[in-house]
């Protein structure tokens, strides 16, 4: 079952996938992130914590536009109070 936070969250990749101006490398982590939060094997404690480690990286690539980033640390800020 997906909680609230989880459905944000997707909602939230989403948002980033269809934005034009995020490089394919991205879109492509972005992706994998969405593709683990579907995984109903793994505890939502990992899946944040995974997505945390993986949203920091995101975070620092260079190619990151700044509205992006700042989306992801908006991103970040509803994992962590989850």
């Amino acid at each position: 079952m997906v909680n609230g936070i989880t459905q944000e969250v997707l909602a939230e990749f989403e948002k980033i996938i269809v934005d034009e101006s995020v490089p394919k490398n991205i879109k492509l982590k972005i992706n994998e992130l969405i593709s683990m939060f579907d995984d109903n094997e793994t505890t939502p404690e990992c899946k944040n914590n995974r997505a945390l480690q993986e949203l920091d990286e995101i975070s620092e690539e260079s190619n990151v536009p700044e509205h992006v980033r700042t989306h992801i640390w908006s991103i970040v800020s509803l994992l962590e109070s989850a």
